[in-house]
């Protein structure tokens, strides 16, 4: 890396911190440490992670100890979903059936926006939530695909990659969750998904870069007996995140697409881990438990999920049945 680019992102990073709910201390950034087993995330040119140190999976930080924090108050002010998600548009709609091989195609490059989602799959629910809560069901159109059946003419004209979603807009289509719900909140009309504040912008990519991680970290201990102490680490890094802003009960105080990322898995995680392992991921987090409560108040959230026994039921044949 050259130097210049080094210093800047040391300068970047001396004006962060990171505060660990643990200990309650404040920590100021020394210089970063570059993981060579981890990829370098980009951020506006500036590419940093944040790590606590029960979080190794990270890219590191090396944290000086600064001045404790006061204590802290028993008083709060808490912001409720039902006032800081948006809830425009967000009447329930009746949903198409999806379509199979036997399915004929829409009358693709029409002129239509189309969303091509499978009812059952979390990335795609991403990309669904981002739509109802921009209040954009009369603008884009759900096309629903049948995975275990799927129509050739969907790889064939529509989109190569052959898997959801996918977004059919202004004669392209493109893919890809995450990359899509930055892509409808910033080109369609609605409420904005995203905070203007930098710090929470920054916050907010590296809560984004490491959800494959995250995802991959839990699945994996699916198939041992209890939960792995690296998954219970990874679900600790997410009480502690949430507690980083004090505006709200979201990641970033008010509610974002970073919480769009995150709820479609936890919605899976949840009724996964109790039956299968007799967890509870939310006892002994209280932020995590108010998290998941105020996100099942938000309209365009609710309208997506499915019954979670189909959920457990689906992780079960994905992820146990060579067991």
């Amino acid at each position: 890396m050259p130097t210049a680019k080094l210093h800047q992102l040391k300068m970047a990073a001396t004006q962060m911190s990171f505060l660990s709910t643990t200990s309650r201390r404040c920590f100021t950034v020394d210089s970063v440490i570059l993981s060579p087993h981890l990829p370098f995330y980009t951020t506006n040119s500036l590419s940093f992670s944040l790590i606590a140190g029960k979080h190794p999976h990270f890219l590191s930080l090396r944290l000086l100890p600064a001045l404790p924090l006061p204590p802290r108050s028993r008083r709060r002010t808490t912001v409720f979903a039902s006032t800081m998600a948006p809830t425009t548009g967000c009447s329930q709609e009746a949903l198409p059936p999806p379509l199979d091989s036997t399915s004929d195609p829409p009358p693709i490059f029409d002129g239509t926006t189309r969303l091509y989602i499978s009812y059952t799959c979390p990335y795609a629910q991403r990309v669904w939530i981002t739509r109802n809560c921009k209040g954009l069901q009369e603008q884009i159109k759900l096309v629903p695909i049948d995975l275990q059946n799927r129509p050739a003419w969907y790889k064939e004209k529509v989109y190569p990659a052959n898997k959801v979603p996918s977004l059919e807009h202004n004669g392209e289509v493109r893919g890809e969750s995450l990359d899509l719900i930055k892509y409808i909140d910033s080109h369609f009309e609605g409420p904005s998904l995203m905070p203007n504040d930098p710090a929470k912008k920054v916050f907010a990519d590296v809560l984004f870069s490491y959800s494959d991680s995250f995802h991959k970290t839990v699945t994996a201990s699916f198939k041992e007996e209890g939960v792995k102490a690296e998954t219970d680490a990874a679900f600790d890094f997410m009480e502690d995140a949430l507690s980083k802003f004090s505006d709200g009960p979201f990641f970033l105080g008010q509610f974002s697409l970073v919480d769009i990322a995150y709820i479609p898995f936890f919605e899976r995680y949840i009724p996964f881990f109790l039956e299968m392992k007799n967890c509870d991921l939310t006892v002994r987090r209280p932020k995590l438990a108010e998290w998941i409560e105020e996100m099942d108040k938000i309209d365009g959230y609710k309208q997506t999920k499915t019954d979670p026994k189909m959920l457990v039921e689906s992780y079960k044949k994905r992820f146990l049945s060579k067991v």
